[in-house]
């Protein structure tokens, strides 16, 4: 497809459709993980190499080119710095730093909902902590569903298949993060969280649709952020040795995202 003709109407259709790939990947992805005949380290190991390719051949050269758009964006209003062009960067890096700090405080205080000893018998502290804990987190999660969906439309006049492969990379990447959050707060996510991870990705779209983002600066800094986001979450769910998984499926996963997106490129170009 001609991405140059796509109109605003068709990008925010496809935006729409897109999403709900996105909503069933987020709602079915404890069936995903468990797929007969499949180990879950499989899948999770070919989501984990799948989601490190997209990170190092699409995510860190859209952040650069990112931060070119920005500097010409620019050019005409403040004087380019060396500050200035590390801005993109820096937003990256609160995103990655964001996610680390809640990842810290689940380790410390959201996985204990699971353990009865959370519950203080003279205040009940720890079950208030938790819960606090847990809608940060969740909260988190949602505002980084929320950013994926509403810029969708603008990669989505950029060029519909780096869309679709987008799309394919978060949408199983949310399989790490499933995992990760069912781990540290498996009564709570279980009930609703998922539900509401789904909603925020409806959420965005549906704002992208009643007001669709056209400033190349906020673009920019709102998929730098997504992408210091992902980095995190990433790095977090596959390269810790202490997770079971198969190198195998990883080098599956990260072969054949490299190979499509190397095709699509070439499609596009």
């Amino acid at each position: 497809m001609n991405t140059s003709e796509l109109d605003i109407t068709a990008a925010v259709w496809i935006t729409a459709a897109l999403t709900l790939v996105l909503v069933g990947l987020h709602l079915a992805a404890p069936w995903i993980r468990r797929l007969p005949m499949v180990p879950e380290r499989y899948t999770g190991s070919f989501a984990g190499g799948l989601a490190v390719a997209y990170v190092f051949l699409h995510l860190l050269p859209e952040i650069a080119a990112g931060n070119e758009a920005i500097g010409e964006a620019l050019q005409d209003v403040v004087e380019p710095t060396p500050l200035l062009e590390l801005a993109v960067f820096l937003v990256a890096l609160a995103g990655f730093t964001l996610f680390y700090g809640l990842e810290r405080l689940a380790t410390a205080h959201g996985s204990r909902e699971s353990r009865p000893t959370a519950v203080s018998t003279s205040t009940g502290g720890g079950a208030v902590e938790s819960a606090g804990v847990y809608w940060l987190h969740l909260g988190a999660f949602m505002v980084y569903n929320v950013l994926i969906t509403y810029t969708m439309v603008l990669r989505v006049r950029t060029g519909v298949w780096f869309a679709v492969l987008f799309t394919v990379a978060i949408g199983l990447h949310f399989l790490l993060t499933d995992r990760s959050l069912a781990e540290h707060y498996p009564r709570r996510f279980r009930t609703h969280g998922r539900l509401l991870l789904a909603a925020a990705l409806v959420l965005g779209s549906g704002l992208a649709t009643v007001a669709a983002p056209t400033s190349t600066v906020i673009v920019a800094l709102l998929t730098a952020f997504i992408g210091g986001s992902t980095l995190l979450n990433v790095f977090k769910e596959e390269v810790p040795s202490n997770r079971s998984s198969s190198f195998g499926w990883f080098l599956t996963g990260l072969v054949l995202y490299a190979v499509l997106l190397a095709g699509v490129t070439i499609l596009e170009g």
